[in-house]
């Protein structure tokens, strides 16, 4: 006997939203099932001495350390910029007040 019926699929098709015909209450009951025998196969697994993981490999960071650097003063910043005001870049508005 199957482990998901007819019935319990086209539950799942009503919660789902989604429109199954007949035919295909059958092909999917069929897969559903043998989905859900690989997860219990899975279940089965003697895991016991196994610790817990959060990933399948060992992470390491790939970034670089935080080096403090000098950089631009405010003035050096704004010297190339087309246009300045209150010690800002001044850009052209591109969104109307309504937005």
């Amino acid at each position: 006997m199957a482990a998901i019926s007819r019935d319990e699929v086209a539950h799942l098709a009503r919660l789902s939203r989604l429109a199954v015909t007949e035919q295909e209450l059958d092909t999917f009951a069929g897969q559903l099932d043998v989905i859900l025998q690989a997860v219990a196969r899975v279940g089965e697994v003697a895991a016991a001495d196994i610790p817990p993981t959060s990933h399948s490999v060992p992470l390491t960071n790939v970034l670089r350390e935080d080096v403090v650097i000098s950089c631009l003063t405010r003035e050096e910043a704004l010297a190339g910029a087309p246009d300045v005001a209150e010690d800002r870049f001044r850009v052209p508005r591109i969104l109307d007040e309504e937005a």
